[in-house]
């Protein structure tokens, strides 16, 4: 193998190294909050996440509280409607 194909491959793979890192800092998980119908009342729930983060039995004490996290985050507050469409979206950027 010759030296100027040596320094090829070496300059691809740093290529490829930084494109991958690149690519990784922008799928940075955001801190949005949904207020999202649950069982018999309200839940909030981080954006991308399964689990909630906390319940409430009216949809008023789950939007204050997702606009509670979401200022300290500054993040949006995404209110949902009971049937799921989004009704309101709040945000604290």
């Amino acid at each position: 193998m010759t030296k100027s194909n040596r320094t090829s491959w070496i300059q691809v793979l740093k290529d490829f190294i930084d494109a991958y890192f690149k690519s990784a800092n922008k799928k940075s998980r955001t801190w949005h909050q949904h207020v999202v119908p649950y069982e018999d009342g309200w839940a909030v729930r981080r954006e991308g996440n399964k689990r909630i983060s906390s319940k409430h039995r009216k949809q008023s004490t789950a939007i204050n509280k997702a606009k509670t996290i979401a200022k300290r985050r500054k993040a949006n507050v995404i209110i949902h409607r009971a049937s799921g469409g989004i009704r309101e979206r709040i945000n604290y950027d």
